[in-house]
């Protein structure tokens, strides 16, 4: 079976095709939101529809044509996606310690400097801190 309609069935679709291309065009971009997969959905509608056409003439064809958009669309979509199992990853046991490691690390560091250099650190730490939740320079200064 060839991809075309043959005689008269061939000249009424490719009147209806022409006639209703850009219909189906806007519908596909609609479902796509890019103009070249919109072209190929819609191709790849008229030919399956022109496969069809001794039945659908007398029928319904733009409605069948745009319901093979949306399978074709859906269908292409459920091939393609890439399913997020789950949400942010959890802090777990490990980098919680590990972060209680690093902060035992600095303290240790903070208290073999003297408090003057102390206060110096933690004044241009508190410039550069993102959550701005480093200790007042005052209470590093004095601290042991």
């Amino acid at each position: 079976m060839s991809a075309t309609p043959l005689g008269s069935d061939a000249e009424t679709f490719t009147a209806w095709a022409a006639d209703r291309q850009g219909a189906l065009l806007r519908t596909a971009y609609l479902l796509t939101g890019d103009r070249h997969r919109a072209e190929d959905l819609v191709q790849e509608a008229l030919v399956k529809v022109a496969l069809r056409w001794p039945r659908l003439r007398h029928q319904q064809p733009e409605a069948y044509a745009r319901r093979i958009l949306v399978h074709d669309h859906v269908s292409l979509w459920r091939r393609t996606r890439r399913e997020v199992i789950g949400g942010p990853r959890e802090q777990t046991v490990a980098d919680s310690t590990e972060a209680a490691g690093r902060r035992l690390l600095l303290d240790r560091a903070l208290a073999a400097l003297t408090p003057r250099q102390r206060a110096v650190w933690c004044c241009g730490s508190t410039r550069t801190s993102p959550s701005g939740t480093w200790p007042t320079c005052s209470a590093w200064a004095k601290a042991p």
